[in-house]
């Protein structure tokens, strides 16, 4: 049986790299094979070097039919400094003009520590056609659990704990932490390795670096140089 991931699963684990820079391009792969890279930051504490209060990133979705690209909705990525914390959010939603076929209103949160981008809560507030889903989770990283609240809606939502490991991250956080990656110390073909808690389970992936591309056309933006990145995804009914 398959598991769910939700719209923004798909539209966080595609920028999941995309988001490292503003104009990075992905292509898929079911399991790159790992191979240590040259250099890549702890996951247990890293320095930013690369965002800072105020960012707004915009992402516009498109849905493929044939021939014909239809803009379904868009998905926006904020970071806000909260002094020994940073806020990291993204909304994800649906054009009116798409919702008579597919109506989506995703809401994700994530506080982390300032010295370690590792996350201390997540939340998740997803609307997408029928399905409703309220996910709130707290790391106790002395215990190496993640006491999750979840249920269809908050006041459903029941409390359960799960074990993890210590330098685990979420959806939103990986993202950030992952921009802090220096590219330019990789080889082109090298793997590095991510964890990341969702929807009660820890997902060991990995992420292979194909190089760079100078000059990548983006639509409406210009050229630009990029990144191009082969993710590990995780499996979903999207």
């Amino acid at each position: 049986m398959k598991k769910r991931s939700s719209v923004l699963t798909l539209t966080i684990c595609l920028p999941l790299l995309m988001a490292f820079m503003p104009a990075s391009r992905i292509a898929t792969s079911d399991t790159p094979e790992f191979t240590p890279p040259t250099q890549y930051p702890s996951a247990c504490t890293t320095e930013n070097t690369t965002f800072q209060d105020g960012e707004e990133i915009t992402y516009k979705l498109y849905y493929n039919w044939n021939f014909v690209w239809l803009s379904a909705g868009e998905v926006t990525f904020r970071v806000k400094d909260l002094g020994k914390q940073y806020h990291f959010s993204a909304i994800g939603r649906t054009y009116k003009s798409y919702e008579w076929f597919y109506k989506v209103r995703d809401y994700y949160d994530t506080y982390v520590d300032k010295e370690t981008l590792l996350p201390s809560i997540s939340i998740r507030n997803i609307q997408e056609g029928g399905y409703r889903l309220y996910d709130k989770v707290t790391f106790d990283r002395k215990r190496k659990v993640a006491v999750g609240l979840r249920g269809k809606t908050r006041e459903e939502a029941k409390v359960t704990e799960y074990d993890i490991d210590h330098c685990i991250h979420d959806m939103l956080s990986i993202v950030y932490y992952s921009r802090n990656i220096e590219f330019d110390e990789l080889a082109p073909g090298s793997t590095f390795p991510i964890q990341i808690f969702l929807d009660k389970e820890t997902y060991p992936l990995n992420v292979k670096y194909l190089g760079a591309e100078e000059r990548k056309k983006v639509k409406g933006q210009g050229r630009f140089q990029t990144y191009v990145f082969s993710p590990q995804l995780i499996e979903g009914e999207v």
